[in-house]
This record gives structure tokens, sequence and C-alpha cells, in this order.
């Protein structure tokens, strides 16, 4: 120090590593045996084996950060400790941790030293905003509002939430594949942890939920801490689930794991493979619905065609026998009709024999009776013979005809050049009509 301040009486004046080694000194024996703190985590960050973060709460509406460095071996001595507590230290998780308290002297910022936490608090803290959720949804009346959403009996078109580099992606699509129904799978890639995750998972949810192509929603994601999983518990996934207008089913975390999402959804599976599994089993059991129907159908329409085989069978019997009846009753009939015919035919025949031979008797005992009508007819005779045009031709006389066959009766029947045919006694002659005359 200057000789101006060597004064007894003067201000003691410190180096600056003098005084962080004394306000280290003082926050030391302030705080001996280190000191707990709560807050919220934020702007975490791993740097190789070390991690830093804030922690931040707020006072009487004021922000209040405090910076958190966790060093390599008391973040190994903890790791059990988180593991059995389902804890991931992220942002967003409200902490109770203890360290000590110090100010680093190359940069001159105060700081904390974590060596410990309090998991219960944690643990406590994220059941409580769980149950808080849970009560609003139910008061709102969309808890199980995605319940009543109708499931197809056959859902094989389905939307994932999910990340596509995850193992619960990959379980859920073999799954999938070995149940050898022909499933579509629409695949949203989302952050399924950290910041941004619960944004990322509400929207794809509502992005699906406005396909009609669809038939339900599937949201996965594999094992993790309890802190994790806690993403699944946040308000803004929950009413997105409950607000689908699909059904959604949820197969999130290990067997034990039930967060808010599976609450409100329409189907909560254990894993993701669990998930595909129950949808591999409702279409399995619509199939098998369908073939119990269609062999039913069968075995009713084969009852009614043996039904009706036996029917046509009888009635094609009773016909048979009425037509050998009928056909028996016909020839018996047509015989009779056929006797009685050639008994009548033979009657008639011997009465005109009988009446032809009384004439004839007759005739040979009057001849003379047939003189007259002989005579008439050989008048008659004669007479045709005059008519007859090839005595009347034979005497000069003759026919004329037009080409095609009508008899000139007139002059005025032709006009000069037409043809005409003569037709005489001995022959035919072919001219054509120079003039007429009336």
């Amino acid at each position: 120090m200057s000789d101006a301040f060597d004064q007894a009486e003067g201000p003691t004046v410190y180096g600056v590593g003098e005084l962080i080694g004394v306000v280290n000194g003082v926050l030391a024996d302030g705080f001996s045996g280190g000191v707990w703190v709560r807050g919220e985590v934020q702007s975490w960050k791993d740097r190789g084996p070390h991690a830093y973060f804030d922690i931040v709460d707020e006072v009487d509406g004021k922000k209040a950060t405090l910076s958190v460095k966790f060093f390599a071996p008391q973040r190994n001595r903890l790791r059990a400790l988180l593991q059995k507590s389902g804890l991931q230290l992220t942002d967003g998780l409200k902490v109770c941790i203890h360290g000590d308290l110090d100010v680093y002297a190359p940069s001159g910022s105060f700081g904390f030293k974590m060596d410990g936490i309090d998991p219960n608090f944690s643990l406590g803290d994220l059941a409580l905003q769980r149950d808080a959720v849970l009560r609003r949804l139910s008061e709102s009346g969309m808890l199980r509002r995605n319940a009543g959403v109708p499931l197809a009996v056959a859902p094989l078109r389905v939307g994932v939430v999910t990340s596509e580099s995850s193992a619960a992606w990959a379980d859920f699509r073999h799954e999938i594949e070995r149940s050898g129904f022909a499933f579509v799978l629409r695949l949203l890639d989302v952050r399924v942890q950290g910041p941004g995750a619960v944004d990322d998972i509400s929207a794809a949810i509502t992005t699906l939920g406005l396909h009609d192509d669809l038939d339900a929603i599937a949201v996965i994601r594999g094992g993790g801490g309890r802190s994790e999983l806690a993403v699944f518990d946040h308000e803004p996934i929950a009413l997105a689930i409950a607000e689908s207008p699909l059904p959604v089913l949820t197969g999130i975390g290990h067997e034990v794991d039930h967060s808010v999402a599976d609450a409100v959804a329409h189907l909560a599976l254990k894993t993701p493979t669990a998930c595909a599994a129950a949808l591999a089993e409702r279409v399995a059991a619509f199939v098998q619905a369908v073939e119990a129907v269609y062999a039913d159908v069968e075995r009713q329409a084969l009852q009614v065609v043996q039904a009706a085989a036996a029917e046509v069978a009888s009635l094609a019997g009773g016909i048979g026998h009425r037509v050998s009846a009928a056909v028996i009753r016909s020839d018996e009939r047509l015989a009779e009709r056929d006797r009685r015919l050639h008994t009548g035919v033979a009657r008639v025949l011997e009465r005109a024999a009988d009446r032809l031979a009384a004439a004839s008797a007759t005739v040979a005992r009057s001849p003379r009776r047939l003189e007259p009508e002989l005579r008439h007819l050989d008048g008659l005779a004669g007479r045709v013979r005059l008519l007859d045009p090839a005595f009347t031709m034979a005497r000069g006389w003759s026919i004329t005809r037009t080409a095609d066959g009508r008899t000139v009766r007139s002059a005025a029947d032709l006009q000069p050049g037409h043809h005409i045919v003569t037709t005489f006694a001995t022959g035919t002659a072919r001219s054509r009509v120079e003039e007429t005359t009336p």
C-alpha cells in the first residue's frame, strides 16, 4: 500500500485480489457449511465434464439471477442420486441446490459452486404443477374430451409425433411393420425434451389434426428421467390433445410413467411399442370380425341354397309325376279319339258308298234323265269356244299391248315413240308408234 495511507487513522485499501479474498472469507464465515438456494434452472450449458447454468427467482416481481458452477467431481458424485430420482437437470426445472458462494477473482463474478441437491423439492414441484394442470383441465371439461372422439375400426392411417432419430420411432415402426398390415405413417419430427419441445409437440398435434386423411395420432417418446418426461405434463400439449378432432394415442416413457398427456389422450399405452401393438391389434380385430361375418354369410347362403335346391328337387319330382300322369291320360284320350275317328270314318264311308251305289243304280235305271244336262253342257262349251281370243284372232283380229303388258283399247292410250307388241293368231310383232289419230 502507498505510504500516504500508512497512518492508523487512514482508510484500509485493498488490492483487487485481496478484496476478493476478504469477501470470500466473509462469505465462508457467514455461510459456513454452505447454503441452500431454490429457483428455476435456466441457460444450462455443458462444457466438457463441467456444467454451468443460472438459477432464477423473482422477488417482489423482480428477477434475480445467480450463476452456478457444477464441476465434474460434484457432478459425478450426484449422478446416481439424480438417476434414482428420475431427474435430469435442464432448463425449466425447479430445484433446491446446496453449495458455496464465492467471487471468482479472474472475472470478479459472484457465483455459486453447487455440491448438492434436494430431489424431493423438484419432484414435489413437478407433482404440484402436474396436479394444477389436471385440475384446470377437469374444471374446463377438457380432461376426457378426446376420449369421446371415435377411433376408426381399422386405423391404418396414423400421424406420429416424435423425434425421428429416437429409439421410440424405431421401436414403433418396427412393431407396425411386424404386424403385416398396410399401415400408412406420417411422421412429424419434433424435439421431445429441452427448450422448444413443448411448442414443437403441441404444434405437431394441432397440424396433424387438420388432416382428414388420417385415422389417429400417436404421440410417443422413449424412457427418460422424470424431469425429461415432465415435458408431457405441460398444459399446451394437453390442450392440443384434448382439442384434436382425431383420437390421440400416447406411448410415453416406461410402464411406470403416466403423464398429463396420457390422462388427456383417447388411449394411453405404456410404451411406443405398446402403442403400435394396440393399433395393430385393433386392425386385426376388425379383420377377424370381417372374416367372421363373411363366414356367417357364406354359411347362411349355403343353407339357403341347399334349402332351395331341396325345394326345387321336390317341385321337380312333383311336376314329373304330374306330367307323367298327364301324358298317360292324354295318350288314353288320344287312343280313344283315334278309335272313335276310325269308327266314324268307316260309318261315313259306308253311308257314302251306299248313297253312291243308290245314285248309280238310279242313273242306270233312267239314262234319259242325263240328256238335258249333257245338251246344256254342250251349249256352254260352244259359247266358251266362241269367246276364246284364239278363235277371234284366227278370223283376222289381233291384240295390241304396251311394252309393259297393258292392253291398248284406244289410240289415246298411245303417244308417238311408244313401243307396242301386237299379238296375232300365229305370232307377235313389235313396233314403235309414229303418230296417233283420235
